[in-house]
């Protein structure tokens, strides 16, 4: 009997015998043959449709107890759906084996093209997720890696402190808090900054102060303070110069770092403040203006405010887990348009599995779908508000995102952030689980 090919098997047959007695595998098949023969005409005829490859091996696996037999038979098929139907309720109608009475019923007809199909689309998916891993990144990705790998070849020591290049031989310096921060202030071309390093102040830094003119840039956060505390009791630095309220000297644009370091103040004005007036608002009180609230704050505020133009009636604010940066304080919990909430929601299950991302006006309204890794490129002449993708929210995208003037974020999880204008959603947080 010829065996069919596995390539050419559409269909298996399965089936369940039960005897009342004891049979062997070859009282079965002559039972399949012989009682089969002539019920469905010389074109379906068992013997004449192995012999042609049509019908393949039959295969018998029988079990015997307490004088009785029990088994399955397996039966591959070239043949298509009906005439494989025909066959397999054919052999429903055996009635005995050998000198037995048995009974057979069909258990299923498994399609194997539907298993194969399977099998294909999932290879598929992991072949397209590795060429979408290892394609090659976009010209502004590799513009910027090549960027930042100079600004680190760029980063020195001055008295065992990172420092910009032209720290040693400036008469002035600029102290941040850490090394991120001098890498900003090489991003945008200032390079005699030096780090402290942490919030408590090194021996080091009394030495160049007694030797250099320097303006303290701090962050404009409680870390900031703490610093600015330290170093009105332990030094006498010159100037200080404070990033705005809630951000820090690493994420600062261009035009803020030197907007902040033209507002600076001297440390005598400081000292002469019964009050500290230089705290929280990166400049004096005199000089102070008071901002308009953003978007966020208006909602967070929207409980005990009356409703603004801005601040819709129509929306039902509802608290979702998001945070806007990562810290050692408790993070912030900011309430939300339901609407947002639920859009949001649905586009990230609609995008699972595709790598894509959905940009949003701030209306809510589709601008495109993208795919994630195109997100910088896709953002230039349009106004974006929202974007939702499915992927991490990565401190790139974060800044890409800020740079841009989106509001909302939202992803599948999120990395170790810094402090941003950016609303950072993740998908557990959308579905009310505890922020991670």
């Amino acid at each position: 009997m010829a065996k069919l090919p596995q390539s050419t098997t559409k269909y298996i047959i399965e089936a369940q015998i039960d005897a009342e007695g004891i049979v062997e595998k070859p009282d079965i098949i002559g039972a399949v043959f012989g009682q089969t023969e002539g019920l469905l005409g010389t074109d379906l005829e068992l013997r004449e449709l192995q012999r042609t490859g049509r019908i393949g091996r039959i295969e018998v696996y029988i079990t015997a107890a307490h004088g009785k037999c029990s088994g399955k038979i397996t039966i591959p098929s070239s043949l298509d759906a009906s005439e494989t139907a025909l066959i397999a309720a054919a052999i429903e109608t055996i009635e005995r084996v050998g000198p037995c009475n048995a009974v057979i019923h069909i258990t299923k007809v498994e399609d194997v093209r539907i298993a194969k199909r399977k099998y294909i689309i999932d290879t598929a998916k992991k072949i397209l997720r590795e060429l979408v891993y290892q394609s090659l990144p976009e010209s502004e990705v590799l513009s910027e890696q090549i960027k930042q790998e100079i600004r680190v070849a760029e980063i020195t020591t001055f008295r065992n402190l990172p420092a910009g290049p032209d720290a040693a031989k400036a008469d002035d310096i600029i102290l941040v808090e850490g090394r991120a921060d001098v890498l900003n202030l090489l991003r945008n071309g200032i390079k005699n900054a030096v780090a402290v390093g942490g919030t408590s102040i090194p021996p080091e830094i009394r030495d160049i102060v007694r030797e250099k003119e320097v303006t303290a840039f701090l962050d404009g956060d409680r870390g900031g303070d703490l610093i600015l505390s330290q170093l009105l009791q332990l030094t006498d630095v010159d100037y200080v110069a404070r990033a705005p309220e809630g951000k820090e000297v690493e994420e600062l644009t261009k035009k803020e770092v030197y907007k902040a370091i033209r507002e600076k103040i001297s440390m005598d004005q400081l000292r002469s403040e019964n009050k500290d007036t230089f705290g929280k608002y990166g400049r004096s009180r005199v000089e102070h203006v008071e901002r308009a609230p953003t978007v966020v704050e208006r909602e967070e505020s929207a409980g005990t405010e009356q409703p603004t133009e801005e601040t819709p009636q129509e929306y039902t604010p509802r608290p979702v887990a998001t945070e806007r940066y990562d810290s050692d304080e408790p993070r912030r919990t900011i309430k939300i348009p339901k609407k947002y909430a639920d859009i949001f929601k649905e586009s990230l299950g609609e995008l699972v599995g595709t790598r894509a991302a959905c940009i949003y006006d701030d209306s809510l309204n589709l601008l495109g779908r993208v795919p994630a890794k195109d997100i910088a490129g896709s953002l230039s002449g349009i106004h974006a508000h929202a974007i939702v993708l499915d992927g991490t929210v990565t401190k790139d995208l974060v800044e890409i995102a800020e740079s841009n003037g989106v509001k909302f974020l939202v992803g599948t999880e999120r990395d170790k952030l810094p402090r941003t204008s950016v609303i950072v959603i993740t998908k557990g947080a959308l579905q009310g689980k505890k922020a991670e």
